[in-house]
């Protein structure tokens, strides 16, 4: 790189490789000033940031490009159900029914559209999460501080950090007061980084700590900071770039729709060659045998499958969607539907992710504090009762309000924090108290601030009182009580803080740990106008002790019976934080997960054990804490190893590795990088955890549902070959006329099968085990009840087919329009019979799914229609049937399912003392222990 500032920039501009750029945290600020050509007090004029703006383009994260929309549209045409459509069209249009190759184009260009509208919607909703994270900056240009978009940044402008700020590029710290950055979401540390301006010589992300890093937030304390780098060519630009060329694999769906495509091809080449070579043996004409034998291949292959399943998960998205739910690919929500494991950050998606105070230590006296969230409102009980609390408290608050830097804000109801989620917390406890955060501030302006630092373990603010000034004091108890010498006792004197006093402290301080709280002392010192106000060592000495204030993150009240559910469901919820291992264990006991021996695991245990010794524990630990994003992605591959389907969520960028990883990727929308975002299948709007599980329980109804309407479609179509093989091979007239067939599939095969993705989750669907993860479509007993059922309709069918012709002397055309009717009614009430396995007809009702009802009823019209007007009959090859002939065709079309009604109360007698065995069963199992996915 040349030496020249101009030239720096200008390398820096077009792109240069990283391993060519300088060590900016290894600079000095006069190094680094040369080099960008900058000025440390009134930053770039704004002819030079225009100029580099130009040349270096917008700061702003790289996106993978939209596919155009004819790749969008042209990608919906890969399933294999709809390359055999596509093959079959040119064939009924070649020996010229060109109804049939009309009907089957129709079909594939509306699984088509569909499959391309909900992508591109799905991809606009993301768009507009992403321009919800398009922030402003605050910058110094020609010596004056700006409001500036983000996007509007360039490497050398002279930012402004305040607490609350997000990072709004890469930069060189030149100026800190108190500075601490929150960087968990890129390097996983758990705690504010304490900020620097000296130069570092530590390679690491995380030891930097004279650099400032986009994606991050300021949560204390006041810097400036030079910007080096903008959009791609920050840390977090560069995840983006390496993520953006990942591909994805299959979901389970794709999967196994694509081996059912390939399934079904085989066997209707089979099945349709075998009737065509046995008629053309017989001496049909081979032109009627090979136009029957294309109406029968249309018939084999449910042509409506396709746009069926579109639909269906469109339909799924949406109801998502309607519970915070954002899918970014159709068949993510099936797949979620298939989770064995359900691994899960606990801040923010189990918990508020809102720190709360709810214990106080105030003179002798053990406070509870009650109220939600940052809201000033709340109230405070003693136990036993201290008529000095009232003052105690208010001393203890004020001191630790004054020791802090963050501060409320009100968001229509919701109140948010402005800076630390910990010194938030007690600025609303101050609140509720009724303590007001600017009156302090006013009365007492800050004269010097002593930073936290993590082997000091305090922090430290002066500040100037009517009296003089005042050292104020907050951090770890067991390092302020060594340094205190007086404690604050009844009526507001000042006492020796004696021996008895301590133990007295150790003991609370003990019991709060133990409730798995954070715990902080608070302390002052007087010091007049002392010169040593800026001594730390002579600041934090002889200190009064005020007080310990202990806080927690509670659980969702929905997080506990979202456990519950997850578990009656067979699925292992898992729960990974950064936390300590007694506040994850805590949390975890309150919402229900097992902390047994074995269910909890550090990530200091983890790495001394190799994945093959996680692999064989993984099963039984319900429980990881002070976890990094490499301990999570060795989490998923330990599962998936297992063969689990896993749901993994995350929030950070360097949860985006673990997220590609998992069979399904949960982002967070609300506290979410834009990088895991887009490394994500789902995009949870609300941070929920129980929004996950409700999108898992919507995944296994759509499932469900999709083996529904399948197993109807093919068991309609097997009855259609069924009667048409039995009369080939009796040597029969064909029953039916190709045009028949395609009739029946339009009728039947549309609507109805459509209502039956719309059915409503059945009341143990979330009871019922996880389905193997390597589980087809359709199984062995799936495939037997789809002949079976097929078999049902077909020989009621040919029955009367035959004694139509042979017994009532009826014509061909009238016995084949009999047959035509019987099948349809057949095939429409077998569509009522596949609401579900267990359940009779009278049981499920009437309102759970009106559309099913209704395309019923249609059908029937449009099948009276069809043979009442002319030229439609006369199309078809059909005529009017009397009343008599309607009668005939509608019992047929019952008997069926009279049959499998009877079937199902047949095996639910005989499965009940199994059933109630189970339900015994899973009544001694009520320790929470967590069920093995299978």
């Amino acid at each position: 790189m040349r030496s020249s500032p101009a030239a720096t920039v200008d390398d820096l501009a077009a792109g240069s490789p990283a391993e060519a750029e300088p060590r900016w945290h290894r600079l000095t600020a006069q190094d680094l000033l040369g080099r960008l050509g900058t000025d440390a007090t009134r930053g770039l004029t704004a002819a030079v940031a225009a100029s580099r703006l130009r040349v270096v383009g917008p700061n702003s994260l790289p996106e993978r490009p939209s596919p155009s929309a004819w790749t969008l549209f042209a990608r919906q045409f890969r399933s294999p159900l709809v390359v055999v459509l596509l093959a079959a069209l040119p064939v009924a249009a070649a020996v010229g029914e060109s109804i049939d190759a009309a009907a089957i184009g129709a079909i594939v260009v509306l699984n088509a559209t569909l499959g391309f509208v909900q992508e591109h919607r799905a991809d606009r909703a993301l768009a507009a999460l992403r321009r919800m994270a398009v922030g402003r900056a605050t910058v110094i240009r020609d010596g004056e501080r700006l409001n500036v978009g983000t996007e509007d940044i360039v490497p050398g402008d002279l930012l402004v950090f305040d607490p609350g700020d997000a990072v709004a590029a890469d930069a060189r710290l030149v100026w800190t007061s108190g500075l601490r950055i929150e960087e968990a979401a890129l390097t996983g540390e758990s705690v504010p980084v304490t900020k620097t301006t000296e130069p570092i010589t530590a390679e690491a992300l995380a030891d930097r700590h004279n650099m400032a890093f986009l994606g991050t937030h300021v949560s204390a304390g006041k810097g400036h900071g030079i910007v080096v780098s903008t959009g791609a060519g920050t840390e977090l630009g560069r995840v983006a770039v390496l993520l953006g060329a990942a591909d994805r694999d299959e979901t389970p769906l794709e999967r196994r729709l694509e081996r059912l495509g390939m399934v079904l091809l085989r066997v209707a080449l089979a099945a349709v060659g075998a009737l065509l070579v046995l008629g053309l043996a017989r001496g049909e004409a081979p032109g009627t045998m090979i136009l029957t034998a294309v109406s029968l291949a249309v018939a084999a292959i449910p042509e409506g499958l396709p746009a069926i399943v579109t639909i269906a998960l469109a339909m799924g998205v949406t109801r998502m969607a309607r519970r915070h739910a954002i899918v970014r690919r159709l068949p993510a929500v099936e797949t979620l539907g298939a989770a064995t494991v359900i691994c899960t950050d606990k801040t923010g998606t189990l918990t508020r992710g809102e720190m709360v105070v709810t214990r106080l230590l105030a003179g002798r006296a053990r406070v509870r504090v009650t109220g939600e969230g940052y809201a000033p409102h709340g109230e405070f009980s003693t136990l036993p009762p201290d008529p000095h609390n009232p003052a105690a408290i208010r001393s203890l608050l004020s001191a630790a309000v004054l020791a802090s830097d963050a501060t409320l804000v009100r968001d229509g109801d919701a109140w948010m924090v402005v800076g630390d989620p910990t010194e938030g917390a007690l600025v609303a406890a101050a609140g509720k108290a009724g303590l007001s955060t600017d009156v302090l501030e006013t009365e007492w302006p800050r004269v010097v601030d002593v930073p936290f630092d993590g082997d000091r373990k305090r922090m430290t603010v002066v500040r100037r009182g009517r009296l003089g000034l005042t050292a104020f004091v907050k951090g770890a108890p067991e390092v302020l009580l060594e340094r205190c010498s007086f404690v604050l006792g009844p009526g507001g004197l000042v006492e020796p803080l004696d021996q008895a006093w301590k133990r007295h402290v150790e003991r609370a301080n003990a019991d709060f740990a133990r409730e798995a709280l954070r715990v902080l002392a608070v302390a002052r010192r007087e010091v007049g106008d002392s010169a040593g106000a800026a001594d730390p060592e002579q600041l934090e000495t002889a200190l009064t002790w005020l007080g310990l204030v202990a806080m927690s993150d509670r659980p969702r009240p929905e997080a506990a019976p979202a456990i519950a559910s997850c578990m009656s469901a067979g699925i292992r919820p898992v729960m990974i934080t950064g936390d300590h291992r007694e506040t994850g264990v805590a949390i975890a006991e309150e919402i229900g997960l097992e902390t047994g021996p074995g269910a909890v695991m550090t990530g200091a245990e983890m790495d001394r054990v190799s994945d093959e010794e996680l692999c064989g524990r993984v099963e039984r630990v319900a429980v990881y804490a002070r976890v990094s994003a490499e301990h999570k992605l060795r989490i998923v591959r330990a599962w998936r190893r297992l063969g689990a389907v896993v749901a993994m969520t995350g929030d950070g960028v360097n949860d985006a590795p673990a997220l590609r990883e998992a069979d399904i990727g949960v982002a967070m929308g609300r506290t979410g990088t834009a990088v895991a975002r887009e490394a994500a299948d789902l995009v949870v709007t609300d941070d929920n955890f129980a929004s996950i599980v409700a999108a898992t329980a919507e995944g296994r109804r759509i499932y469900e549902n999709i083996r529904k309407a399948t197993t109807y479609l093919l068991s309609c179509n097997v009855s259609e070959l069924l009667v048409m093989a039995i009369a080939i091979a009796g040597g029969l007239p064909l029953p039916l006329l190709p045009v028949q067939i395609l009739w029946l599939n339009l009728l039947t095969d549309g609507l109805p099968a459509l209502a039956l993705t719309l059915e409503p989750a059945e009341s143990d669907l979330m009871r019922r085990p996880p389905r193997p993860p390597r589980a087809e479509v359709l199984d062995g007993s799936r495939l037997i009840t789809i002949g079976r059922h097929g078999l049902f309709m077909a020989l009621g069918a040919f029955a009367l087919f035959v004694g139509a012709e042979r017994a009532l002397g009826a014509d061909l055309t009238r016995a084949r329009t009999l047959i035509f009717t019987a099948l349809v009614f057949s095939q429409l009430a077998h569509a009522l019979n596949s609401r579900s396995e267990s359940q009779s007809l009278a049981s499920l009702g009437v309102r759970g799914n009106g559309l099913l009802f209704a395309a019923v009823l249609s059908g029937v019209a449009l099948q009276w229609t069809v043979t009442a007007v002319p030229f439609l009959a006369r199309g078809l090859g059909v005529v009017p049937l009397t009343l008599h002939d309607w009668g005939l065709a509608a019992l047929t079309g019952a008997l069926p399912l009279a049959g499998m009604e009877f079937e199902k109360a047949w095996r639910a007698w005989h499965d009940l003392p199994r059933a109630t065995h189970r339900e015994v069963n899973h009544g001694d199992n009520e320790s929470g222990r967590v069920p093995r996915s299978q």
